[in-house]
């Protein structure tokens, strides 16, 4: 996996959206949507036309940044990606952050980068949290660019309709709220505020756990890389090639900075050996990609081992299935779903 460069910060491309007036002009629509509301005496039509508009807007913005990410080379993106990380811009601002340019690396790439793949799984739960926690504050906006992203990430995510179905109930309630909002107390709007600006700077330390995180990650899978050894003279046949794999994230302290103490429901590996390459495989020259999912349970077994797709069919899922099964995490608030992909190449 590639090291982490020390470059400066790079300039955005031409080609690039302007977040904020699009946001603004999304917010406008949803605010003239609900100030509707009071006006009518069926308030639920008005909210949902402004909640459908709200969202197209949304998803018309994330189309136009996906599309001045495209025009970008594929060293670009990755490099942007790095850089990113680097500076905790995880899942914001809109258009110019770490797991948009890995989405955009994989649209581009013929085969999927690895270490893109791999911080994508490890940083789509930071944008759960962050989708969450913008619907506590209501702000909807962010909370559907933030569900559009981790969709782009993963379209499986379990996570999906559970926060789209958060949004929905969200912007209703915010629809009947609306006509009452002016008779909040002095307290009432101080503690509202009060509660935002702590929201706001759990967003910023979440993004900053999430940042050191993946930046360790990527330090240890380079540090890990073995060094290549010579075969034995008598050894006639060439020894067998280890599967190309995605490191898991791991949290150890470093002399540059000290890596956070993990989430209660932050995934740290303990051991994952690696599946051995099948010795006929190897012979006939044979490379292939296995996808599985498994559950981690909250002790840190796995259990629930399940081949999401192998090609070609029959030849590594024994090999992928009895490695993961002997992976141990450290405990875990609860158990968790998680997917890996294995490739084998010669």
């Amino acid at each position: 996996m590639p090291h982490f460069s020390n470059q400066a910060s790079l300039p955005m491309s031409p080609a690039k959206v302007p977040a904020t007036s699009l946001r603004w002009a999304i917010a406008l629509a949803l605010g003239l949507g609900l100030a509707a509301c009071s006006d009518k005496p069926e308030p639920a039509a008005p909210a949902t036309a402004a909640a459908a508009a709200a969202e197209a807007a949304v998803g018309q913005a994330a189309e136009q940044q996906a599309a001045a990410l495209a025009a970008l080379s594929g060293e670009e993106l990755k490099t942007r990606g790095r850089q990113a990380l680097r500076e905790q811009r995880i899942y914001a601002p809109a258009g110019n952050n770490a797991m948009e340019y890995y989405i955009a690396l994989r649209k581009k790439s013929a085969k999927p980068d690895a270490s893109a793949e791999s911080a994508l799984m490890d940083l789509q739960p930071y944008a759960v949290i962050a989708a969450e926690q913008a619907i506590g504050r209501a702000d909807f906006l962010e909370a559907e660019r933030l569900r559009l992203l981790i969709q782009s990430a993963d379209p499986q995510a379990p996570s999906l309709g559970r926060i789209a179905d958060a949004i929905a109930k969200g912007q209703a309630a915010a629809a009947q709220q609306a006509p009452a909002a002016d008779t909040r107390t002095p307290e009432q709007i101080a503690a509202e505020e009060a509660a935002r600006k702590k929201a706001q700077d759990d967003a910023r330390a979440l993004q900053a756990a999430a940042a050191a995180a993946a930046q360790q990650r990527e330090a240890e899978a380079a540090a890990a890389q073995p060094a290549p050894t010579q075969a034995p003279p008598q050894q006639q046949q060439a020894p067998t090639p280890a599967p190309v794999v995605a490191a898991p994230p791991v949290q150890r302290p470093t002399p540059q900075t000290a890596a956070p103490r993990p989430a209660a429901n932050e995934l740290v590996a303990i051991s994952t050996p690696q599946p051995a390459y099948p010795p006929d495989a190897a012979r006939s020259k044979t490379s292939g990609q296995v996808v599985v999912s498994f559950t981690v349970n909250s002790d840190g077994s796995v259990s629930d081992i399940d081949i999401v797709s192998a090609r070609p069919r029959g030849v590594f899922e024994r090999n992928v299935q009895s490695a993961v099964r002997r992976w141990k995490f450290q405990p875990i608030a609860g158990s968790q779903t998680v997917t890996r992909t294995f490739d084998f190449a010669q």
